[in-house]
């Protein structure tokens, strides 16, 4: 088998990082493999923010619900999708600026997951390890202050960068019946499937390393559906620039 696919099935959220620094030209290295990654209509509407401020870096972790891995990761970045850049050129070229379409805002924050997990693909193939915070969108216009962002920019998440200081399982995913449908979409066998996964993710939550909750896959995403998720992020949005037309 392909060591790309063997490292791609291989990957883990890294929470504890070593002191180990990443040498500016392998950093340097991995954001452009993450710009060569596919951008529709060549919008590269993709802008990183990178933090190195330990008081910015200790605000961001507050504000993400307390995750101190921000603060302890050799490499702290937030991705952002930047409508911003491509519309300076609107009016250079006698245009109106309509990128305030629903459309747009998907091609960018589909830009910026492209980009984002490109780079963690590189990254996972030198040794180093990520965790993603979406926890920045916690409070998303604390860090739009913090970060400087102007309207037509937003922070989609948060990325933590670093030699890992620990060795995780991998979490396993939903089976492959569940998730690739032939022709149309049809739940035939779903049910069955997904109960033999719910007994595999308990026992993954009950053994892996520091122990867990033990709960199913099911009764953690029903959990999360059931709940409001960040009511404030539509209002927020639309505040810098995202009209959703």
């Amino acid at each position: 088998m392909s060591s790309v696919i063997d490292l791609l099935k291989s990957h883990r959220s890294i929470r504890k990082f070593t002191d180990q620094v990443i040498e500016p030209e392998l950093f340097a290295d991995l954001i452009t493999a993450g710009q060569a990654a596919a951008t529709s209509s060549f919008l590269q509407g993709s802008t990183v923010v990178r933090i190195k401020k330990t008081e910015t870096r200790s605000a961001i972790a507050k504000l993400a619900g307390g995750q101190s891995y921000v603060e302890s990761a050799a490499e702290f970045m937030i991705f952002c999708a930047d409508l911003k850049r491509p519309g300076n050129y609107c009016a250079e070229y006698q245009k109106s600026f309509e990128g305030d379409y629903t459309e747009h805002f998907i091609i960018a924050t589909v830009d910026v997951a492209l980009m984002a997990q490109s780079m963690v693909a590189a990254a996972e193939s030198v040794g180093l390890g990520i965790c993603y915070i979406g926890g920045i969108r916690n409070d998303p216009a604390q860090v739009s202050e913090l970060l400087e962002l102007p309207k037509g920019v937003y922070p989609v998440f948060g990325l933590c960068l670093g030699y890992p200081d620990q060795d995780p399982e991998v979490k396993p995913r939903l089976p492959l019946s569940v998730i690739l449908k032939e022709e149309v979409y049809n739940e035939v066998g779903d049910r069955e499937a997904i109960s033999e996964y719910d007994d595999h993710i308990r026992e993954y939550y009950k053994t892996r390393t520091g122990g867990g909750h033990g709960i199913s896959w099911t009764e953690q995403v029903s959990s999360l559906l059931s709940e409001k998720a960040r009511p404030h992020m539509r209002g927020f949005l639309e505040g810098q620039g995202f009209k959703f037309r």
